[in-house]
């Protein structure tokens, strides 16, 4: 049975649909509004504004306005309001889950996991902010002393991405605000609803007028490009693919801007010989399936032993062909659509060209008639090691298998690629796991795992998967800037 009709309207009454500046809920300029629809079905969810140049700017100027305050706000009072917000999402967990399915398209199960995992930034931050520290010592000269302080970067611009719509937020917002800075947040225009209703959750957790402001848009260039320019920006975080990440980074030279960047991913999934298979497995369908595929994190060339890899893909692709595809609202759904009718074309693109090149679809290979964006699982064997679909970014649930005999061989093949935000390996051999850890260009690794996200652990990757890290102890340390103070010998004279 899935979600009443009446339930999903209840809820969409509730979405604020109106651009965040300076603690109001407004209209656009010039009252424009777009569309959000419904991934699963084709229809329109909701009406929000669409914010202009001029909106953007207004929304940097109350950010502007309100960072000196914000800094000077106490670390605990700051934590005490993530605290808050960890709890009111918490709370909301079906409210939050649901509309994430209803404009994502991800299953209910799923939203319900990245609306803990989204929570779980909010209080992470809230125990960073007030562990925030510096220093002070003597110099080796013994004629001065140092103080080292920590201070907040300033007014940042945060874009996030359309498949994780809380969590990329959260990812973002929490250690900014734990920090002291304020921020203009630009939600995608694909799945912005969430925003705006975890937006409306910051405020009543008590954050002050214009530390967050949201500005939806279908006009990106026009509301970001004239904010990066914008001399009192101090930061830019993006979450996104590589072209726009680079277009980003160009933009932010030019007044030297702070960069947190996570881009593209390319993820190998190295199954060695001596690998629990059934692990091997579970750990594919976690790296792989997790919300449709359409994560940066997802597995995208499966890397197995020629030893084990019929018996592997025999395996898989049974499990992956159980899988249920359907609106994410059903209950017996374990796969949603993908977002948009492009992207599902990308993928069948992708897999048609594959097939084409010698690779044989086990299971799956072609979209699902009726409405909506889906796309059946998809297991494909024997890929030529020049397909297209091993150089880019799937982001759908396809699995394309390439074999491998030595060590040597699985970590060169991992390594063809000029992306370098997680890898998997599955091996018995914990000195191999290891050994290859070393070897692979990843910011990441799961070792028996298929899923590495985690708030307490720093998230990011090498090459052109980005710059900089979220999560852990290091996520705050994007937000804030050191500053030293010499100070002169106190006992001298």
């Amino acid at each position: 049975m899935g979600i009443p009709a009446d339930r999903e309207a209840e809820l969409l009454a509730r979405v604020p649909t109106g651009l965040l500046i300076d603690g109001q809920w407004r209209d656009a300029s010039g009252g424009r509004t777009f569309d959000v629809e419904d991934p699963a079905t084709g229809k329109i969810l909701l009406s929000i504004a669409d914010a202009s140049t001029e909106d953007g700017a207004l929304a940097m100027d109350a950010a502007v306005a309100a960072q000196e305050d914000w800094a000077r706000t106490a670390p605990r009072e700051r934590g005490e309001i993530l605290r808050r917000a960890f709890e009111l999402v918490t709370e909301r967990t079906e409210d939050f889950a649901l509309l994430m399915t209803l404009e994502m398209g991800k299953p209910l199960a799923e939203a319900r996991g990245e609306v803990a995992y989204g929570a779980e930034f909010l209080r992470w931050f809230s125990e960073e902010a007030v562990r925030i520290s510096g220093r002070y010592s003597t110099s080796p000269d013994g004629k001065s002393r140092l103080l080292v302080n920590k201070k907040p970067v300033g007014p940042c611009l945060l874009i996030t991405p359309w498949n994780f719509p809380l969590a990329m937020a959260t990812r973002k917002i929490a250690p900014a605000v734990a920090a002291g800075c304020t921020m203009v947040l630009k939600p995608a225009k694909l799945t912005p609803l969430t925003s705006q209703l975890f937006a409306a959750v910051m405020m009543e957790a008590g954050l002050p007028a214009g530390v967050l402001n949201v500005v939806s848009t279908t006009s990106a260039g026009d509301v970001t490009g004239p904010i990066l320019k914008d001399s009192r920006l101090r930061k830019v975080s993006f979450t996104g693919s590589t072209p726009v990440g680079q277009g980003l980074i160009r933009d932010a030279a030019e007044n030297v801007l702070r960069t947190s960047m996570e881009l593209g991913g390319n993820a190998p999934f190295i199954v060695f010989e001596d690998a629990d298979l059934e692990k091997a497995v579970d750990g594919a369908m976690a790296a792989k399936l997790r919300n449709m595929g359409e994560a940066c994190t997802a597995a995208n060339r499966f890397i197995v032993q020629d030893t084990v890899a019929d018996e592997f893909a025999e395996k898989f692709a049974a499990r992956v062909g159980a899988m249920t595809t359907g609106r994410g609202t059903e209950e017996d759904t374990k796969v949603g659509p993908l977002i948009d009718g492009k992207s599902r074309d990308k993928v069948h693109a992708l897999v048609i060209e594959a097939v084409d090149g010698g690779a044989v679809a086990l299971v799956g290979g072609e979209p699902v008639d009726g409405p909506g964006y889906f796309y059946r699982p998809t297991v494909l064997k024997n890929v030529a090691a020049d397909a297209r679909i091993l150089k880019e970014e799937i982001f759908g649930p396809v699995a394309p298998i390439v074999t491998f005999s030595t060590e040597d061989e699985a970590v060169a093949l991992a390594n063809n690629t000029e992306y370098g935000l997680v890898s998997y390996v599955f091996t018995k051999d914990l000195n191999r796991g290891l050994r290859i850890g070393e070897k692979l260009e990843s910011g990441m690794l799961g070792l028996n795992a298929g899923v590495v996200s985690n708030a307490a652990a720093p998230f990011g990757g090498v090459k052109q998967s980005g710059l900089g890290r979220e999560g852990g102890a290091e996520g705050i340390e994007e937000y804030l800037y050191t500053q030293y103070i010499g100070i002169a010998d106190p006992f001298a004279g």
